[in-house]
């Protein structure tokens, strides 16, 4: 018999991260490229690798239509000045990069795909741009509708970011990882049992500085008290040693991060990375579309842990297939559930683009920290949105969506 309870651990990394950084430059020129061409076609790609006596980035992919060279050199320049790569020491200098720019044009084969107009019902429809799975994910566990672990791992490396951007920890540097490490009961997280924090910082700092700082300043500020006791278990910078990060302790590369970018490994992932994709790219608006159903789902009360599949077939704009999970906490039939989903979300990519605004450039900022649970500069993600949780409570005849759980 499977025990009550039961321990499980996400992690998370920071925007130095060498992967991380990658994906904010491929974003940040996918931001460039819409911001100028509400209808850009663009997969960018990047990697990033120094040494003691050079600094390479790599910018590649397809993108129509192409943006100059240069203006893509100034956004990858942009992008590492703002993460805090300014000096070499720290694993990447902004200003020293080696920069290569290998960018096309979108294959016609994929461009006849996407753009061909099939008419259905009197509406004019755009197919997705590739094949694929794609899952969206919510739960009752936090007031982000977000599993707890992973919560709290993006939420120490922001942290982490903020003390070191602030001064408040200066001797830190940009690259960094957590992991918790929680404990349920009977499907509720009861508390945590082991927080791992691994920072990137200047040298000469001693540990035992970086473990009472981290503790006080970063697992401290951020893990509600409840959640910590006794047993709780502490492991910062567990080699004792983290000088030497960022791009020149590790390669980066685009879309290696995709299950710190979504649900912590707590929901199955489809395998395509957001990164670099606009929204045509069903790998990205289809899962952004899965957790806006997945969010409106549990915030009206119709089941407490839910999670979605949607699936398309390239140049096709309706979904091959929609299948969902409610692990037994639903509160109304699941019959009623898939009526209301299908009634209520329009799920092809025209209708994703559409009701969710996604040709604009808001995508550097989901690059770092998950891009599900949390806001972006003006508010709100729009996947983020609970808008519909009255209407499919309404549908489901339930009172009316849930109060939000209290935030950790």
């Amino acid at each position: 018999m499977r025990s009550p309870r039961l321990l499980f651990t996400s992690e998370s990394v920071t925007e130095g991260h060498p992967d991380k950084v990658c994906d904010q430059i491929s974003d940040a020129i996918l931001d460039l490229c819409i911001g100028r061409d509400r209808m850009a076609r663009v997969a960018c790609e990047s990697s990033v690798k120094s040494s003691d006596s050079w600094d390479w980035v790599a910018v590649y992919g397809e993108i129509t239509p192409l943006p100059g060279e240069r203006e893509v050199r100034d956004v990858v320049r942009a992008v590492l000045t703002d993460i805090g790569y300014t000096d070499p020491k720290y694993g990447a200098s902004a200003k020293d990069s080696e920069i290569a720019v290998r960018l096309t044009g979108q294959s016609a084969d994929i461009d006849l795909g996407v753009s061909q107009r099939v008419v259905q019902a009197a509406e004019r429809k755009v197919g997705a741009g590739d094949q694929g799975m794609m899952i969206g994910f919510a739960c009752d566990e936090t007031a982000e509708y977000m599993p707890l672990t992973v919560h709290y791992a993006h939420a120490l490396c922001r942290r982490l970011a903020d003390v070191r951007k602030s001064g408040q920890l200066a001797y830190l540097r940009p690259d960094g990882k957590a992991q918790v490490t929680v404990e349920y009961c009977e499907g509720k997280p009861v508390r945590v049992d082991a927080v791992v924090v691994s920072t990137q910082h200047d040298d000469g700092i001693s540990h035992a500085q970086i473990v009472a700082d981290v503790k006080a300043h970063v697992i401290e500020a951020v893990i509600d008290a409840k959640y910590l006791d006794g047993g709780t278990k502490y492991f910062i910078n567990p080699t004792g040693n983290f000088v030497i990060g960022g791009p020149l302790g590790d390669s980066g590369l685009t879309g290696r991060k995709i299950i710190v970018d979504t649900y912590g490994g707590v929901a199955r992932h489809g395998g395509g990375a957001f990164s670099g994709k606009d929204p045509t790219k069903v790998d990205r608006s289809g899962a952004y579309a899965a957790r806006y159903v997945a969010k409106n789902v549990v915030a009206a009360g119709l089941a407490d842990r839910f999670e979605v599949q949607l699936a398309y077939a390239i140049g096709v704009a309706e979904p091959v297939s929609i299948s969902f999970e409610t692990f037994g906490t639903e509160h109304v039939d699941e019959e009623v559930i898939e009526r209301l989903i299908r009634q209520h979300f329009d799920l092809t990519p025209a209708g994703i683009i559409g009701h969710l605004n996604l040709r604009r450039p808001i995508y550097r900022q989901t690059a770092a920290y998950g891009h599900f649970g949390r806001h972006g500069d003006s508010g709100a993600f729009p996947w983020e949105q609970v808008d519909l949780a009255a209407t499919l409570a309404a549908g489901a005849g339930l009172p009316g969506p849930r109060a939000a759980v209290p935030s950790h």
